[in-house]
């Protein structure tokens, strides 16, 4: 019988929010494929789960895909986790699952919801998202077709940035869509610092010039 792969949501920052059975299921498997194992042991110490952990990140070769193959087909259970949030979104682990199907449709891919910084800020922005756009991370360039899309849509979407292109970003988003256009950004998600900037886009710019920004944030853009 073949092994299960279990795509296992994990913290996004604060360590209590993850799901009772997504803690069950890290303690049942028989490894746990981690994007960076340093980071990922801080979460298993924290809740004593002694399995171990195998690397699996954006640079894993083809023939670590066939290792964690080899283990299904032998019948092992394996938990995938990324550093924050859920495995297969914006993360290497839709390339994974992808590869294990295409060999071997009959393995199951069991998903353990939880944590994603896209629906945490969301459900803080107070902005309409009965229907909304994840961008995952906006292209460098040729972003003038997406946006005229966009606009043209007047849907609210959400993107990832970095602090260190932010600043510019919020220019781009001001000139195609109005600097008056309203915008939520949100950093350092669930952790002690965490913060929400929102207002205009002229309005949040003025913030964040003000301020010392740090990690991954999540922008939502309301049209």
């Amino acid at each position: 019988m073949f092994g299960s792969l279990y795509i296992v949501a994990t913290p996004i920052g604060n360590l209590e929010d993850i799901t009772l059975r997504a803690l069950r299921v890290l303690k049942e498997v028989n490894f746990i494929l981690a994007e960076d194992t340093r980071v990922s042991s801080k979460l298993l110490m924290h809740y004593e789960i002694d399995i171990p952990t195998l690397s699996y990140h954006q640079h894993s070769s083809d023939s670590k895909k066939f290792e964690i193959l080899k283990m299904l087909l032998d019948g092992k259970n394996l938990a995938l986790i990324t550093d924050a949030g859920t495995p297969g979104i914006s993360d290497p682990g839709n390339e994974l699952i992808d590869f294990i199907l295409e060999k071997e449709p009959d393995i199951k891919i069991i998903p353990i919801p939880g944590a994603s910084a896209i629906t945490t800020a969301l459900s803080a922005s107070g902005y309409k998202a009965f229907n909304y756009i994840f961008l995952g991370f906006l292209p460098k360039k040729g972003n003038t077709k997406l946006f005229e899309w966009l606009k043209m849509g007047k849907i609210t979407f959400s993107f990832y940035e970095s602090p260190k292109r932010i600043l510019k970003t919020l220019k781009v988003l001001g000139e195609y869509f109005g600097f008056d256009t309203k915008v939520l950004i949100a950093s350092e998600l669930t952790k002690m610092h965490e913060i929400l900037y929102r207002g205009s886009v002229e309005e949040v710019t003025e913030k964040l010039e003000k301020s010392v920004l740090k990690g991954e944030m999540v922008v939502i853009v309301s049209l």
